[in-house]
């Protein structure tokens, strides 16, 4: 189903496609997003408006291509990804060099709570759109300075909230499903944020992601 609908509907051109093989061709892990989850990022930022994004997790940058291409066209646009691992952020970059997003691009290189707490300190722009796709212990950290760096109207989105299915345990030992629970739950609790959740299934396996919209 994902190889009909992305065929069709979200086809990858030659830049994409090179995204990936320099990603593999570098031993990073094959954990990025599905051309059709690609696109669907890109027409949420799109439908946002977005004019600027952050995202955590840049891994070879397959996902920030698909972001940043759905920035404005007349240069006004901005992305800020942020990545641990200094060997996938230079890949990440040769990709995004190759894709024409270098200028739009900003890969910034260290531990994302690091890294949030320097936009902040930089009294960064709130950004209209978050997409997060790191370390899932993390993620409820993540989301509280996804707040800092938003305002109303801001969309966060968290991917792979699912886990085969394990989120519902709630005695789970696994680090990444109490990350996920811990984050869905602050969520719920906050009511700035108006949010849902929806599970995938496809190629990347049974999962899913959180919408929430920055509501006050």
């Amino acid at each position: 189903m994902d190889d009909y609908f992305s065929g069709l509907l979200a086809p990858e051109d030659e830049v994409l496609r090179a995204a990936l093989l320099n990603s593999e061709a570098a031993g990073l892990p094959p954990i990025h997003v599905a051309p059709n989850q690609g696109k669907m990022l890109q027409l949420l930022a799109q439908l946002q408006g977005a004019r600027r994004i952050l995202e955590i997790g840049t891994l070879g940058g397959y996902s920030t291509i698909w972001l940043g291409r759905a920035l404005p066209t007349d240069g006004s646009g901005r992305l800020i990804t942020l990545e641990y691992d200094a060997v996938y952020a230079d890949v990440a970059r040769r990709n995004l060099r190759r894709a024409g997003l270098a200028e739009t691009v900003e890969v910034r290189v260290g531990a994302a709570l690091d890294t949030l707490a320097a936009l902040v300190e930089e009294g960064a722009e709130p950004f209209d759109v978050v997409f997060i796709d790191a370390d899932k212990p993390n993620n409820a950290h993540y989301l509280d300075w996804s707040l800092k760096l938003t305002c109303p109207g801001s969309l966060i989105i968290g991917d792979n909230v699912v886990r085969d299915g394990a989120v519902i345990d709630s005695d789970s030992t696994d680090a990444r499903v109490k990350g996920v629970r811990r984050y869905l739950e602050r969520i719920a609790r906050d009511e700035r944020l108006s949010a849902t959740a929806v599970q995938t299934v496809g190629s990347k396996g049974y999962d899913g992601f959180s919408l929430a919209r920055v509501i006050g």
